[in-house]
């Protein structure tokens, strides 16, 4: 497989702990995240002042000689495939795509092929350094199949593992646009009675729950009060559509990240996504309200209506804010425009 060697002085004033001290004096180019660090260190790869050491607390002092060996990333398991990607923005550390509806981000027995992983791996070919010691893209967040937009992806071990620690601490902005039945106005007296439901300033309504999987359909997840992963979600109103209101434009944005968070909180609250096959259901609509175009469009619309439009998150290596906004896909587009339209 062959492997580098990597020689590090320990400079003055360092963590006492050997994992951290070398986090801090390897070279950035090395790309070794302290994650992968210690696990070089727990498979026999370092030796402190030239005696083997696996213990990644191994105390250290400056002046000490490390040395590391790092096996040379080995090839994915997973092929690469000429899918075209809609880049954002890409550097030698991460790429960001705007991910159309359909698409799967990581291969699963259902869908081995024709992933965003595939499509990345023939895209960035040479460039992947290396997470966790396989040359792959690293997979830091999620987003559904149907759902379009916005995600960062690490190139880099050191990335992969700064992004994954935002993430993680809820740092990163991720704002989504969704169309939905109904509208959540503060003025509406359902809402004040549905436990988790609440509204700030500015009409902004916050969802407050627990969630888990579904006790008897294993691919859903559900609302819960005690146990399963704390989930918050705001969304504000953008636009309205019909007279009376029949669907509306929110921006909601996320203070946890869970799986399908924003389309179980806004079923939750009575207001699900158009389109939602899991979670919504199509409603009958006040005759009149909307223009048949109007009608047509949302019985129509084949996917979740939801869109990653904002990702906002601090370079894992630069340090420099990064924010990025994509447009609303063509079919969202349509069908708002479709809802615009007066009925008669």
């Amino acid at each position: 497989m062959g492997s580098t060697r990597l020689s590090v002085r320990i400079s003055a004033d360092p963590a006492p702990r050997l994992d951290k001290a070398l986090s801090r004096d390897v070279p950035v180019e090395a790309s070794l995240s302290r994650t992968r660090l210690a696990k070089l260190i727990e498979a026999g790869e370092v030796t402190l002042n030239g005696a083997v050491t696996t213990d990644p607390k191994a105390r250290v002092e400056e002046g000490d000689i490390v040395e590391i060996t790092v096996p040379v990333a080995e090839e994915s398991h997973i092929g690469p495939e000429e899918i075209p990607l809609e880049v954002v923005y890409e550097d030698v550390d991460l790429i960001v795509i705007n991910k159309p509806a359909g698409m799967v981000v990581h291969p699963a027995p259902g869908t081995p092929t024709g992933t965003l992983v595939n499509a990345l791996l023939h895209h960035c070919g040479a460039d992947l350094s290396g997470v966790g010691g396989e040359k792959r893209p690293g997979i830091v967040h999620r987003i559904d199949k149907e759902t379009s937009g916005l995600l960062v992806v690490a190139k880099s071990d050191r990335a992969h593992h700064g992004l994954a620690k935002q993430f993680e601490k809820h740092t990163v902005e991720r704002y989504y646009l969704a169309v939905v039945y109904g509208t959540p106005d503060a003025n509406d007296p359902r809402l004040r009675g549905v436990r988790g439901v609440s509204f700030e300033s500015g009409n902004i309504m916050r969802i407050t729950t627990q969630l888990a999987r579904h006790k008897h359909d294993r691919q859903k997840q559900a609302v819960y009060f005690t146990g399963g992963r704390h989930a918050v979600t705001r969304a504000r109103i953008v636009e309205t559509f019909g007279a009376p209101v029949v669907a509306t434009l929110v921006e909601c944005w996320l203070e946890t990240g869970r799986t399908h968070q924003i389309r179980v909180h806004m079923a939750h609250a009575g207001h699900s996504l158009i389109g939602d096959p899991t979670y919504g259901n199509k409603r009958k609509l006040p005759k009149g309200a909307l223009s048949q175009a109007g009608v047509d469009a949302i019985s129509g619309f084949a996917r979740q209506a939801l869109h990653a439009a904002v990702l906002g998150f601090e370079h894992p290596v630069s340090g420099e804010m990064m924010r990025f906004e994509a447009a609303l896909p063509q079919d969202m587009a349509e069908l708002m425009d479709d809802l615009r339209l007066p009925s008669k």
